[in-house]
């Protein structure tokens, strides 16, 4: 097996001051424009790609170098050099800096369509498969930091997940959210993950409705037709009653949902049972995701009750995607392999995995079709097919 390339640093420690700097951590726009307004530079921080010959100019909340050159800083404060793998970092960047730990999140890139808001660590759910393990801790600090940086976001950004743990966990302050959301990205779409077993109570299926964004979808997994497997993969019992009745009291107040399945070996067998149980019941749904395995957080431990070969259920997938399309369904094929899949399972394969942990290995190197495939997470060099065979023509 190959190595992957290096992941994009949404988190760095290697950064440099060269200046003094202000303990206080603080959220903040980044801009490259020299000329920003005296009042507005207080907010912002400037991005140095070039060398300044008039040096650093005065007032701005602090200074991010990404040249060498050497600047008189005197008269400027938290004033820092970044290290190589923040430099991708560009203008409209949203980040969270703490400058006397020297530590920088990045919360929001301009230039990409994968961002996403993580609102809380807690979850009431504990799937096998969990790429993000829940923390029974206390985490509102979170809702209060997103509601600083959603107004700096750009307002031509095309979509915005929200993401967890579960976000419902958050009550009042997940309706919050999405009306920051509806109120300052108007033309935003916004993608949240959720695993509905609290949309069960019709009152917030109506509370999220009342908010009236124009573009909300919910992804909601469900694993199985069967519920004591659906309970079993997420380790809850009664988990599998409480999503479907969310699903119907969101879609019973028109809103956007998608169905996700996670593909493992205690899913696989019942792929075209689940999707026949979907046509049935649920076909009002807006989107069906067939997804692929991440091997991260409590997959690695659980690995031997999930790993299964992609190729190993070709067939079941195959058949569950043409039941669902029969009946008119949207359906796609996330986080796989295109010389893994079926050819029947082609148009229905999408790039999904975020780019900043969208990789590719080494055997993908001499391949033609590598702008069709969805490639790997960047943890698949924990374990991924050994039948991995690159497209040498078109």
């Amino acid at each position: 097996m190959g190595k992957p390339l290096s992941m994009l640093k949404l988190y760095s420690r290697k950064i440099e001051s060269i200046s003094k700097w202000t303990s206080e951590p603080f959220i903040a726009r980044l801009t490259d424009n020299i000329n920003l307004p005296f009042a507005l530079r207080h907010e912002a921080i400037l991005l140095v790609k070039q060398p300044l010959s008039g040096g650093l100019p005065t007032g701005f909340r602090a200074y991010f170098l990404i040249d060498n050159t050497k600047y008189d800083t005197n008269q400027v404060n938290n004033c820092f050099r970044l290290s190589e793998e923040l430099h991708y970092l560009s203008a409209e960047d949203v980040v969270r800096f703490d400058p006397e730990q020297h530590t920088l999140s990045v919360m929001y890139r301009r230039h990409s369509t994968s961002n996403s808001l993580l609102v809380t660590e807690r979850c009431n759910n504990y799937c096998l498969m969990c790429s993000q393990p829940p923390k029974n801790i206390d985490d509102g600090y979170l809702v209060k930091e997103l509601l600083t940086a959603i107004p700096l976001i750009s307002r031509e950004s095309k979509e915005i997940g929200i993401t967890g743990g579960e976000p419902t966990m958050l009550g009042e302050d997940m309706l919050i959210l999405i009306r920051a959301l509806k109120n300052y990205l108007p033309e935003t779409s916004v993608h949240m993950l959720s695993n509905g077993r609290k949309f069960a109570y019709e009152q917030l299926a109506s509370q999220i409705a009342q908010i009236k964004h124009s573009d909300l979808m919910i992804g909601i997994p469900l694993y199985s037709d069967i519920s004591n497997i659906h309970d079993y993969v997420v380790q809850a019992d009664g988990a599998f009653d409480e999503t479907i009745r969310g699903i119907l009291n969101l879609k019973r107040y028109k809103q956007k949902v998608e169905i996700r399945v996670v593909i493992h070996k205690q899913t696989y067998s019942r792929l075209p049972e689940l999707a026949s149980f979907i046509a049935r019941n649920l076909l009002f749904v807006d989107h069906v995701a067939f997804m692929g395995l991440e091997m991260m957080g409590f997959t690695r431990p659980n690995i031997d009750d999930l790993w299964i070969d992609p190729t190993e259920y070709q067939l079941q997938l195959v058949e569950a995607v043409e039941i669902l399309t029969r009946n008119k369904m949207v359906v796609s094929v996330y986080n796989h392999q295109l010389c893994l899949l079926d050819p029947r399972l082609y148009p229905y394969n999408r790039k999904s995995i975020s780019d900043w942990k969208n990789e590719y290995m080494s055997e993908c190197k001499a391949c033609v079709e590598k702008d069709h495939c969805g490639g790997f997470f960047s943890s698949a060099m924990f374990k991924y097919s050994e039948n991995i065979t690159p497209f040498l023509t078109k």
